[in-house]
């Protein structure tokens, strides 16, 4: 590489390095340091207060209950559009973008056109004693809306790529369809499927347009962490809204750190996969 060569690298790799400290390391250490001004005692007070644990349990039941979900469906559309034509198989594919590229605040709304007293089916759930909005159902339904392309992206990308012809010898030996995915299937794409559900896992987690508009705020009960967050700085409380985003912030990292692991296994299973073709 000639000396012009080497300049222009390193300009790049540094204005790239800049770019990451000025507008996401920096803005997340102050989080951090802003949270803990006032000692880990208050940090603590703060994220053990009823509200603050209230939304933690919130948060945690929409994702638990939003990714299992998501990692059916997006399987089941993954193997779909990786394995089979079918009329109308571009527009299934489309749809599966569809949350990427709508706003979470109009799928919010869309869930009250729904739902809501005045929707379309407000009053047969009036009847019926059944509540949507304002509570647990409602949030787990935007949250499924807003995460729902991770899992199925993924997979379909990472599918059409390994081809099918373990699974059609699979088949040919005698193997049923259920054992085809459990033994060949699964375990080819199992670190892909991780990949997509810790980035549908962490998306659930911070997700805040959609649950703002079918949650109602309603405090201690409908609010997850990112609405508690907004709350409590509306409110002026800034330890604790600093704290309570310091702990989110927290739960963000990890994933990322579960996002890199099953980067480098993919990085793996590709280099091996190419290995065996060679």
């Amino acid at each position: 590489m000639n000396r012009r060569g080497i300049w222009l690298r390193r300009g790049l790799i540094a204005l790239s390095l800049g770019f990451l400290v000025v507008f996401l390391l920096l803005p997340l250490a102050a989080v951090f340091c802003e949270a803990l001004a006032k000692g880990w005692m208050t940090s603590l007070a703060a994220i053990s207060q009823p509200d603050a644990l209230a939304a933690i349990r919130l948060t945690l039941t929409a994702s638990l209950i939003a990714v299992p979900l998501n990692l059916v469906l997006g399987i089941c559309a993954a193997w779909a559009i990786a394995r089979f034509d079918f009329p109308g198989k571009g527009l299934l594919t489309t749809l599966i973008d569809l949350p990427f590229s709508v706003s979470p605040v109009i799928a919010g709304l869309a869930w009250v056109l729904l739902f809501g007293s005045a929707g379309w089916f407000g009053a047969w759930l009036d009847r019926h004693d059944l509540q949507i909005l304002f509570a647990v159902p409602g949030i787990v339904l935007a949250t499924v809306f807003v995460t729902f392309p991770y899992v199925a992206r993924e997979l379909i990308a990472l599918m059409q790529s390994q081809g099918s012809e373990e699974e059609e010898a699979a088949i040919v030996l005698g193997a049923s369809g259920w054992r085809v995915f459990w033994h060949v299937t699964l375990p080819n794409i199992r670190w892909g499927l991780f990949y997509g559900v810790v980035l549908c896992n962490a998306r659930a987690m911070g997700e805040f347009g959609a649950v703002s508009i079918v949650s109602g705020h309603i405090r201690g009960l409908t609010n997850t962490l990112p609405l508690h967050v907004e709350i409590l700085y509306n409110e002026y409380n800034g330890a604790a809204a600093f704290s309570v985003a310091a702990l989110l912030a927290l739960l963000a990292l990890a994933t990322l750190a579960l996002k890199t692991l099953a980067e480098w296994r993919l990085r793996a299973q590709a280099t091996l996969l190419q290995k065996e073709l060679a």
